[in-house]
């Protein structure tokens, strides 16, 4: 390698210096502050561990995402985490066992084998929140209003959700009998809102035109909640599923719109992202001038399954370091502090002692050092035997 470039990052990954890192740390404080009052708990999953247990339920998506090593004392491949959500899952399912409703929460290191979009980060700090044990629409909406309430806390102000139903798209899906490559194509043209491909993939599968034409009709099924009037109109013959979904969905955005009535709100009943792990529910955050999703979640039922455990789950997650970026109102340590010049006199360590438990930042003036006050607004000095602050 070349000496210049030993000190450069891989691309996608960063770091973060002062005073941005104290920022990031107070932010880390204040949401888990934020969670605990919500009721969720604190979890600290690995950073590496089995490949298997890692991918559980999660697809082929996070599959190409993990970095992986053999691990020397066993022999076996291990992962090293994009997501900590599969984590959590394992956690609830395996490592705690409760019977009811469970909450955690988490904060910690991620690393992608990608970065999602052009600005993304490979090495994002994931924060999230995830409920388990309970089915209803109800805990959907409870994550949806802790998502929005941690973005706030975090500075940002003004956001936008989006939110679908993964379930609609698979309940049409199972009458087509579509093979993989014709439903993966598929699901690529209905997320791209491409009409004209969509209509080709179903004709070449030889699709009815009547289905063909209902099944296209999701790429237009987007905006405010009037757009639920007309999907219960194209959709109406499709069966249980899709009315429970579009009940789902009606649901979420009444009450929405009493308890966020400032929100926007987009509805989007093509929006399959994430739609081989999510089982019902989708919602995703955004602000303006932001190219991406701030934060993202959904249903996904069942992923304990391998675990031996399939429970109703629910949840979110977000960048802390993407947040730090948009946010307004996060500042780190306040500044100021106390420089004490260095002797090996007990008075003045117990003076530094006690200020130290009282809180205070002090530092160390070393032999040598050439240095300014390092950030101090006062100075210890020494008069009559005792040692006394003094304003620089």
């Amino acid at each position: 390698m070349d000496r210049k470039a030993r000190w450069m990052l891989p691309d996608g990954v960063d770091e973060l210096l002062p005073p941005e890192a104290a920022q990031a740390e107070a932010l880390r404080r204040r949401l888990l502050d934020l969670f605990d009052s919500w009721g969720y708990e604190l979890i600290m999953p690995p950073f590496i561990e089995y490949l298997e247990a890692l991918l559980t339920g999660t697809g082929r998506d996070l599959d190409v995402q993990t970095f992986k090593v053999t691990d020397q004392l066993s022999g076996r491949t291990l992962g090293v985490r994009p997501d900590i959500t599969p984590q959590a899952a394992r956690v609830d399912a395996h490592q705690l066992r409760r019977k009811g409703i469970t909450r955690l929460c988490y904060i910690g290191s991620t690393l992608q084998a990608r970065a999602e979009g052009p600005a993304g980060s490979r090495n994002a700090v994931q924060l999230g929140a995830e409920l388990y044990g309970h089915a209803g629409v109800e805990s959907d909406l409870e994550v949806i209003s802790l998502m929005l309430a941690t973005l706030r806390a975090a500075g940002v102000e003004r956001l936008h959700l989006d939110v679908g139903h993964v379930g609609i798209f698979e309940a049409l899906l199972e009458d087509l009998g579509l093979g993989p490559a014709a439903e993966e194509a598929l699901l690529d043209a209905l997320q791209r809102k491409a009409g004209d491909e969509i209509a080709a993939v179903l004709a070449e599968a030889g699709v009815e035109t009547a289905q063909a034409e209902r099944l296209s009709a999701l790429a237009g099924l987007h905006g405010g909640v009037e757009i639920l009037d007309r999907a219960q109109t194209v959709l109406g013959w499709a069966g249980p599923a899709v009315a429970e979904a579009l009940e789902q969905l009606r649901t979420v955005a009444d009450s929405l719109a009493r308890r966020e009535p400032e929100l926007p709100l987009h509805l989007d009943l093509g929006e399959l992202r994430g739609y081989r792990y999510h089982t019902g529910l989708v919602f995703a955050a955004y602000t303006p001038g932001y190219g991406q999703e701030l934060a993202r979640g959904g249903r996904y039922d069942g992923i304990g399954q391998a675990f031996g455990r399939p429970r109703p789950a629910t949840g979110y997650s977000a960048d802390l370091k993407a947040l730090l970026t948009l946010g307004h109102g996060v500042e780190g340590p306040a500044a100021g502090g106390v420089l004490a010049p260095w002797r090996d006199d007990p008075a003045l360590h117990a003076r530094v002692a006690e200020l130290r438990r009282a809180g205070e930042r002090v530092v160390w003036q070393l032999p040598g050092d050439e240095q300014d006050n390092h950030g101090c607004d006062r100075r210890l000095v020494e008069r009559n035997g005792t040692w006394e602050l003094d304003t620089e």
